[in-house]
């Protein structure tokens, strides 16, 4: 049976000059590298530059994945990126992408799920080629979460960065087994009643840009059990195992919900890509940031078969199966 399949052809990423070391944030806070290592991870995270903006790590991950494609901008048929920082409340920040990369045809939309907003733009990518809507499209994630933060919350600050991934996604013939390359499944959840543990303290309405708030504890307990449930959902979904998966790339928050999570499935973390290390949580950019290092590093080859899951504020989570 001949089927349509979203196929990755080409990924990259960009990251800040600013590398900020655990240690500066000794000068300011209570705290130390030994404390935010042993809590998250984190050893190191980029922050973007004076001037900076989302669209602009955007375009930069953008032009990376197209070159490993081989493709023009004019090749694209579509843009979403997923972000919660993007650079005005309007115009989207696909759409200033669109034109910083030249590209005048077609459409540009973002698309907002905090963290998890990669995986649902990833889905939105795959519904808009199997209905035959664009033949190519841009997925990104760029975030700069470093303009969000208070400096005086030692429990937050330490655990964001600024970067950004993208994946071009084409419309490829499939056979419909799951040898197929290309996404084969995916699952997205919300529950608004858990607005209260990851939040933004501002917005539009309100008139104020706003801070970070989390309550890390919930977070984390949340975070394990949903984001193993969602990987099993879509892999069911998939017809498939976890005995199948040759990579889980996660959402880079926290590596102890990544271990977790890992356990959770029944796998060790030799099997998950993981870069929370030397990024921090990049919210919608952390996945394609992973896929896009983990490629580089040699980790992630053609024809593995991976799992991007992924939970942020709202709450929202979900998981994507792809054949790479």
């Amino acid at each position: 049976m001949n089927v349509t399949r979203a196929r990755v052809a080409g990924v990259g990423h960009y990251l800040p000059q600013r590398v900020v070391e655990n240690a500066e944030f000794e000068r300011t806070l209570d705290t130390s590298d030994e404390w935010i290592r042993s809590r998250s991870g984190i050893e190191r995270r980029h922050f973007a530059a004076e001037g900076e903006s989302t669209s602009d790590l955007a375009v930069a991950a953008a032009s990376a994945a197209l070159a490993d494609a081989g493709f023009e901008a004019g090749d694209i048929d579509a843009i979403i990126v997923a972000t919660s920082t993007p650079d005005l409340t309007f115009p989207s920040a696909a759409t200033m992408v669109q034109a910083k990369l030249g590209m005048t045809g077609g459409f540009a939309f973002d698309v907002q799920a905090v963290c998890a907003g990669f995986v649902f733009a990833l889905t939105t990518a795959n519904a808009l080629i199997l209905s035959g809507q664009a033949k190519r499209i841009l997925v990104i994630g760029a975030e700069t979460f470093s303009r969000i933060m208070d400096w005086s919350d030692r429990s937050t600050c330490v655990l964001f960065g600024d970067g950004a991934g993208a994946l071009v996604l084409e419309a490829a013939d499939g056979t419909g087994s799951t040898e197929d390359r290309g996404i084969l499944s995916s699952d997205l959840n919300s529950d608004g009643r858990h607005r209260e543990i990851l939040y933004v303290d501002g917005g539009v309405s309100t008139q104020s840009t706003g801070h970070l708030r989390m309550e890390g504890k919930e977070v984390f307990r949340h975070a394990v059990d949903k984001l193993a449930s969602t990987a099993h959902r879509a892999l069911d979904m998939a017809g498939l195992a976890s005995d199948d998966v040759d990579w889980i790339v996660p959402h880079q928050a926290n590596l102890r919900i990544i271990r977790a999570t890992a356990l959770k499935m029944g796998m060790g973390l030799d099997r998950v890509v993981v870069t929370v290390q030397d990024h921090g949580n990049t919210s919608a950019a952390s996945i394609p940031l992973a896929l896009s290092v983990g490629k580089a590093r040699g980790q992630i080859k053609t024809g593995d078969l991976l799992v991007t899951e992924a939970i942020g504020g709202g709450l929202a989570w979900g998981a994507v199966v792809l054949r790479w």
